[in-house]
């Protein structure tokens, strides 16, 4: 039928008049403020003031020019659906939404059109949000922010100073004021020396110690980008995670932060956390514990030291490796081969040139090029011998480019009798094997299993971990090593060579040293230019170094400022923060979002994200995000949050409890003959094969963006359908956790339904309420009841696309009855309420409410409406079903079993059954 024979039929334009019109009332109102325990947000009036807390956030978009396509809100639209739910339970749910606007990509964009990135993010922050508004989002609009917001970063910069200000104590496994540090010193319990430094020397001294501390150390240098990057900014084949340059290692003078001193805590802590497996496993990965012993090996006058997961296989040790760049390498390569070396490893003239050929050949690989395990085994000799701690015997040392500077000592033991890797380039290079785990007989290869010592002298017998443990107290007795724990991670790399980032809250005096700035000068705002382009050079060009935007600001660097001892001229440090800074802490901010006294309130910060029970870690009790995080960010704002709790600004050690990895929506994109992507809005489906016009082309399967030409914006799906039957769609399609194609075709389903719900309420010809107060039929009502305890058990779990089955169903039991009853569609209304916020808001005031349902009581099912009227159930006979028998759910179990065992009479015949039992409610099995 045509619009004009139904007039009130629900329709995209109808749609769109009622979301707009309800989300001017959800703005004007505050319906979705929550309110504050203490301060300005505090709210004792509120609906939900003082009822349990949810703290529900989504990882915060960094908002690009394009805007959003349909995958970006798919986890937006899950929190919102959940949080609505939640506020309707009971909880005050506090569920914001910020932006993450510093950054790379605002400033590529800025050094390409020539605009200042402050403009280019606020522009795409205001799309963002009309966007997200139109979507009916219900987020607490007074709690946004962008991490480019100087009343933002001024709090960014603090926690900088905390860090900087803090240093770690190993005795209390945690961080304390520096200036307890100091104050130890100056008591003399840290040694008489200190009495004896200069003001500089002490300084030094002190700063060694600092959480966050300037070192010169190997970077990852990208002169494409004419910045240095962390190593996890770093992909595995050794380019730069944006725009794909080579990286080189350089050694350059950055800031860092002492991440690793809480190696420990980040993984133990883990076990606190409601977070997916595979999560928890890249952390683990990730940080790389590993405990062993660090062990001496002597060479000359020099010493090679290496860490070993496996202390007790020291007696096999036959030959040792170092990393092309080692920095002993050039110490102890001798002017000629030495006597009786093995004829095969003289590759050239010399060993000095044997080995600077191959530090230029490995020069040239990747790191995964090195590492590959695939890869024939390569290396030279290096002329140098060194000393087994253990048993006094001379074994060859090695270059070779499995071992990685940048991993452990950048040396290794080869004990190729009981490692793979060292057992392929033992036998390639013809060097011994010596078994010092006993293995199964007559095995051949590396054996990595466990067993009993052998060959190894005075640990012969034992297990590995008594003989791990004996020969720690050996090496520290003999003072040739010493036990110990060593990580994978690396300290955090926390400068960056570029303009748009939170400028560093430290300048340098006449010595070059560091000082804090005092709270009192934050925030240091980021000085205006038009010249923010980094200097970059050609990628492949190594032998540069960074020279910083900020560096070119004279007037900004140099600054007369009075520290407490009278006006003096300093220097501003020049390098910005890295992007990770301001996503580090922005769950905090989200509670206290004004408060320019504290960090946060306390009250507040105990509140909306303390620990509710002894033990337990606090945090956001619910986290949405990419798994794409699973490391950087979470790591990063983990430790963070740890650092703050140590210093007492924080109750819980943790800021985020329970995260959910949500899935990608994906799309087709379509090649034609040549290969080229053509538009898919374009194609067009024939007798099972796509279209471009006349031309036939491919389909393909992948994620959705503009080099695929495959983009949909909400924007068009709220054109064409409304926001609602959009996020119904994005709910609907499957798990939450689970990517998904995208079928734009296939929306037109969710709008079918909405268009059912709509009828259910609205007369299509007259507009007027069809519900009458009449009672539900009783087999309905246990529809209804049965639907209410499933979705509400759904809504609980995330399963939002089982929720919406549910809701489909319960529509299609209540569209064909002669009838509409209240009883049934109030509170279909309110469990739709959820997905379709904006049509629920709509039935609800026309089945005769006021204001909004966003604070009515979700349904609640009727447990007497749950029970079952009569109970099937299968008579199996040996494991083989042979009848059923129907009764009342309060038969008693005698009963069931002399109805079951005349059900299967026929297949029993004359035998007599051994037993019956009787499964309540599932089955009954007969043995005989």
């Amino acid at each position: 039928m045509s619009e004009t024979e139904n007039p009130f039929r629900y329709t995209a334009a109808l749609a769109g008049e009622i979301e707009l019109r309800w989300q001017r009332y959800w703005a004007e109102n505050g319906t979705f403020h929550a309110p504050n325990p203490v301060g300005e947000l505090a709210d004792p009036d509120h609906p939900r003031a003082g009822a349990p807390k949810l703290h529900v956030q989504d990882m915060f978009p960094y908002p690009s020019g394009s805007g959003l396509h349909v995958g970006h809100p798919l986890g937006y639209i899950g929190t919102d659906s959940y949080t609505r739910y939640k506020r309707m339970t009971g909880y005050n749910v506090l569920h914001p939404m910020g932006f993450d606007a510093f950054g790379l990509p605002a400033e590529q964009y800025a050094v390409q059109t020539g605009t200042h990135p402050a403009v280019t993010t606020a522009a795409n922050v205001e799309r963002y949000r009309q966007q997200l508004r139109r979507l009916g989002l219900a987020y607490d609009e007074r709690r946004s922010f962008s991490t480019t917001d100087p009343e933002y970063y001024r709090w960014t910069q603090w926690i900088f100073l905390q860090v900087f200000n803090s240093w770690f104590d190993p005795e209390l496994n945690k961080a304390r004021p520096i200036t307890e540090l100091i104050a130890a010193y100056e008591a003399g319990e840290r040694g008489a020396e200190w009495a004896t430094l200069s003001p500089v020397e002490r300084r030094k001294v002190i700063d060694g110690h600092r959480l966050a501390y300037m070192s010169e150390a190997p970077v990852n240098w990208c002169p494409g980008l004419g910045t240095v990057l962390s190593n996890e900014e770093v992909t595995p084949d050794g380019r730069s995670d944006r725009g794909n340059y080579p990286v080189f290692k350089r050694s350059l003078k950055q800031w860092m932060m002492r991440i690793t001193a809480y190696g420990d805590r980040l993984i133990e802590d883990l076990d606190t956390l409601e977070w997916p497996e595979p999560v928890k496993h890249m952390q683990r990965n990730w940080i790389g514990r590993s405990q062993g012993a660090h062990v001496d090996f002597s060479v000359d006058s020099d010493k090679i030291t290496v860490f070993t997961t496996r202390p007790d296989t020291l007696f096999g040790a036959t030959y040792m490796v170092l990393a092309p760049e080692h920095e002993l390498v050039e110490k102890i390569v001798p002017a000629a081969w030495p006597a009786g070396t093995h004829e095969a490893w003289k590759v050239a003239a010399t060993p000095a040139e044997a080995v600077a050929a191959y530090q230029a050949r490995a020069a040239a690989k990747t790191e995964e090029e090195r590492t590959a395990d695939g890869k024939v085994k390569t290396g030279v000799f290096t002329g140098a011998y060194a000393v087994n701690p253990v048993n006094g015997e001379s074994i060859p040392v090695f270059v070779a480019d499995y071992v990685l500077a940048g991993y452990g000592t950048g040396a290794i033991m080869a004990v190729p009798a009981h490692d793979e890797r060292d057992f392929e380039f033992a036998t390639v290079f013809e060097l011994p094997i010596v078994r010092t785990v006993a293995g199964p007989e007559g095995f051949e290869g590396a054996w990595t299993g466990d067993g009993v010592a052998v060959n190894s002298g005075f640990l012969d017998g034992l297990n590995k971990a008594e003989a791990k443990a004996a020969m720690i107290v050996w090496l520290e007795e003999q003072g040739k090593g010493a036990g110990a724990t060593t990580y994978r991670l690396r300290d955090w790399l926390f400068s960056r060579q570029r303009y748009w980032g939170e400028p560093f809250p430290i300048v340098y005096d006449e010595t070059g040293l560091p000082i804090a700035l005092p709270d009192s000068m934050l925030p240091v705002v980021l000085p205006e230019t038009d010249d923010f382009s980094p200097r970059t050079f050609d990628p492949d060009d190594a032998d540069t170094e960074p020279e910083t935007p900020l560096s070119r600001k004279k007037d900004w660097v140099q600054v007369e400022l009075d520290l407490g001892d009278g006006p003096k001229t300093y220097t501003r440090e020049t390098n910005t923060m890295p992007q990770w800074a301001g996503s580090c802490w922005y769950e905090l901010r989200y509670l206290d979002p004004h408060n320019d006294e504290v960090l946060v309130d306390p009250v507040n910060e105990a509140y909306w994200m303390g620990p509710e029970a002894p033990g337990a870690s606090g945090g956001v009790d619910l986290y949405v995000g990419g798994v794409e995080h699973a490391v950087l960010h979470l790591l990063y704002a983990r430790f963070w949050h740890k650092v703050l709790f140590d210093l007492g600004h924080v109750s819980s050690f943790e800021p985020f409890h329970k995260l959910f990895n949500q899935g990608y929506i994906q799309a087709y994109a379509f090649r034609d003959a040549r290969g080229v992507i053509v538009p898919a809005e374009e194609v067009v489906e024939r007798d099972g094969k796509w279209y471009y016009g006349d031309q036939q082309v491919n389909r393909e399967y992948g994620k959705m963006g503009k080099s695929l030409k495959n983009v949909v914006t909400p924007d068009e799906m709220c054109e064409q359908y409304g926001a609602d039957t959009f996020r119904v769609y994005e709910m609907a399609m499957g798990p939450l956790d689970v990517s998904r194609p995208w079928e734009t075709r296939a929306v037109i389903g969710s709008q079918r339904f909405l268009q059912r719900a709509w009828r259910l309420v609205v007369d299509e010809e007259t507009g007027a309420t069809r519900v009458t107060d009449e009672p539900l039929d009783p087999k309905s009502r246990k529809v209804l009841h049965k639907v209410i305890a499933g979705v509400r058990e759904d809504m609980d779990e995330l399963r939002f696309n089982t929720a919406i089955a549910k809701l489909i169903e319960l529509t299609n039991t209540l569209t064909p009855l002669p009838t509409v009853s209240r009883e049934a569609v109030e509170p279909l209304v309110l469990m739709m309420s959820p997905f379709a916020p904006h049509l629920a808001e709509e039935l609800w005031g026309k089945l005769g409410h006021q204001g909004t349902l966003a604070y009515a009581d979700f349904p609640v099912a009727d447990p007497a409406q749950l029970v079952a009227d009569s109970i099937t159930y299968p008579v199996q006979v040996n494991g083989k079903v042979r009848g059923r028998v129907e009764v009342s759910p309060e038969t008693p179990e005698e009963e069931v079993r002399a109805q079951a065992l005349a059900a299967v009479a026929e297949a029993l015949g004359d035998k007599t059954p051994k037993k019956v039992i009787v499964v309540k409610g599932r089955l009954v099995s007969v043995v005989v």
